[in-house]
């Protein structure tokens, strides 16, 4: 696992929407985008 620093670009990656559909950083590029994730409900941390 690599891991960046500030103003570092993100690594592409592709992961499902909330309809299932795979969406990749790269299709999302030109364009704003914020990354937002949480941990597994019910885990420490």
């Amino acid at each position: 696992m690599a891991l960046l620093n500030v103003s570092d670009p993100a690594p592409d990656f592709q992961v499902a929407n909330q309809d299932g559909d795979a969406v990749s950083l790269a299709s999302l590029r030109g364009r704003n985008v914020i990354l937002w994730w949480y941990p597994k409900a019910d885990t420490p941390g």
